[in-house]
């Protein structure tokens, strides 16, 4: 499936977008805003488009009308930490046709997008409870990360390499990868990009800043 996401967290959004890449995904572009999103869709016209809910200017709900004309076969699917009263409704009317919940794990999302373009309207369960699940898998997975372990894990975020985190950190690049690979074992994942978003989505890091946030 041709895919655009858009979302203004840029390490996030480039981190999912290789991992549909890597599940057989067409990813035509990544936007940082709805207004970045629109060349992308009248040109790629893709199957979907995968939004964040809000941004620093308004919502994806006060664009939706622009964006689906923009390209009027494409689905829309917003990604967002907890669904607010009246939200999902007010989408639905605008035409969105799923809702997904950040903190899900990758395989959840894909069957969600799976999902819609099948032609389903779905509402992720997480969204409507308000995220408690990637609360409670936040701090469980904080607990298990050493000091050293976290600073990796927030260099990761703001986009740095395993040779620059061993340079950065004083240690060799086998000590790096050995750190490196320590934290993709304890939060379940296969690798660094899956791992950033992992820790977006479940507010371990700040993906702005790269600062941790866990506690």
């Amino acid at each position: 499936m041709k895919m655009v996401i858009c979302d203004d967290h840029a390490v996030f959004a480039e981190s999912l977008s290789l991992v549909l890449t890597d599940a057989g995904h067409n990813v035509v572009g990544v936007a940082c805003s709805p207004a970045d999103a629109m060349p992308l869709l009248r040109g790629g016209q893709p199957d979907l488009c995968l939004i964040d809910l809000r941004f620093p200017d308004g919502t994806a709900l006060d664009w939706m009308a622009r964006l689906r004309a923009a390209s009027p076969g494409t689905r829309f699917i917003v990604l967002t930490g907890f669904l607010e009263p009246g939200v999902m409704e007010s989408g639905l009317a605008a035409g969105v046709r799923g809702f997904a919940h950040k903190g899900q794990q990758t395989g959840d999302i894909l069957a969600v997008l799976s999902r819609v373009a099948d032609g389903e309207i779905v509402v992720d369960q997480d969204a409507r409870r308000g995220g408690t699940r990637p609360n409670n898998e936040a701090q469980r997975a904080a607990r298990f990360l050493t000091p050293r372990e976290r600073e990796v894990l927030t260099r990761l975020a703001r986009g740095e390499s395993t040779q620059a985190l061993a340079k950065a950190m004083g240690v060799t690049r086998s000590t790096a990868r050995s750190h490196v690979q320590s934290v993709l074992s304890k939060l379940g994942v296969h690798s660094q990009r899956e791992a950033v978003i992992e820790a977006a989505r479940h507010g371990l890091v700040s993906v702005e800043t790269g600062e941790w946030l866990a506690g």
